[in-house]
């Protein structure tokens, strides 16, 4: 018997996060083109019954340290990096956010779960209400510390071990997060903990019912991210989801995001062999291409079909 490669992830089967069943279809399969973790190929699928895409196999939690590498692009997003896209997006995200803080009071608290290096927690404390209070919760060290270098409260390790009270939030951030996670209802769960009984959780992730998961799914579409994007939604199956984690759907509806049509173009060039000048004008530091489908997506987002899905959640009666 041969041994296994030494580069290949520890992988394991999983089933549906929301209904537990094994009920699904692959949709689409690819590599990690962005970081090239490993050289394994990934399998998204479809749940039969909740319309879930998933990644099985996935990687084992014990290999998130290599397929997030130090240099991934949430643990320091900043502008000596990213220049003026980080500039557009700090613009853009700063309006966002302020919108979801809509109507808080003086001293507030706001939790952002699964925050990063702490980029909207940042804006929050450059734009809104300067009496809030901000506190975050991430996984990664790395993250965490600079986030802490920004002068913010952030706690390292799950949501479930940050020691936070109950009910002690009005509102809870978690945007480019639940994807990631291994049980997106337990997190959940934590949230409507952690929430204030008229409190509110917005909930931010890429979109399976937008036009460019149509067009690119057996492949390239970007929103997939392999092999970091564990589980993603439509509104349906967020809608089961907020139900099985005891919370209910307020409103939901979609928003714009160039991201996810830059990254499909990126694993397209990367997966042909393109010169890496060319695969590199895709990409987070690309205002061109990120302008571009900036506009296509705001169309789309008129009619519905935005590149993000946006779900705002409140405790279950």
């Amino acid at each position: 018997m041969s041994a296994e490669p030494v580069d290949a992830l520890r992988m394991e089967t999983v089933r549906c996060c929301i209904c537990g069943t094994g009920d699904a279809v692959s949709v689409g399969t690819g590599e990690d083109f962005e970081y090239e973790s490993s050289p394994d190929t990934f399998v998204s699928v479809r749940c039969r019954r909740c319309d879930l895409v998933y990644l099985n196999p996935r990687p084992t939690l014990e290999e998130l340290d290599r397929i997030y590498p130090p240099h991934y692009h949430a643990y320091q997003f900043t502008a000596a990096k990213f220049g003026l896209a980080f500039r557009v997006r700090s613009r853009l995200e700063a309006r966002r956010l302020l919108s979801y803080a809509k109507g808080l009071r003086q001293g507030a608290r706001i939790l952002d779960i699964g925050c990063g290096d702490g980029f909207h927690l940042d804006l929050l404390k450059r734009f809104g209400d300067p009496s809030w209070d901000l506190v975050g919760v991430d996984v990664s060290e790395k993250a965490v510390s600079v986030a802490r270098q920004r002068g913010l409260t952030v706690h390292h390790g799950r949501i479930g071990e940050a020691g936070l009270p109950a009910a002690s939030f009005d509102l809870i951030l978690l945007i480019a997060t639940i994807e990631h996670v291994d049980d997106p209802a337990g997190v959940i769960e934590a949230a409507a903990r952690l929430l204030k009984p008229q409190g509110r959780a917005v909930i931010v992730t890429d979109n399976t019912d937008s036009i460019d998961f149509r067009i690119a799914r057996r492949r390239h579409w970007g929103g997939y991210h392999f092999p970091r994007h564990w589980n993603l939604f439509n509104a349906r199956s967020m809608d089961l989801l907020a139900t099985r984690a005891g919370m209910r759907v307020v409103n939901i509806e979609t928003s714009v995001t160039p991201v996810n049509w830059v990254y499909t173009i990126h694993n397209w060039l990367a997966d042909h062999h393109a010169p890496s000048w060319l695969v590199n004008r895709f990409g987070l530091a690309s205002p061109v291409s990120l302008g571009v489908f900036t506009v296509l997506d705001t169309v789309l987002t008129a009619f519905g079909r935005g590149g993000l899905l946006r779900a705002t959640l409140a405790k279950a009666a």
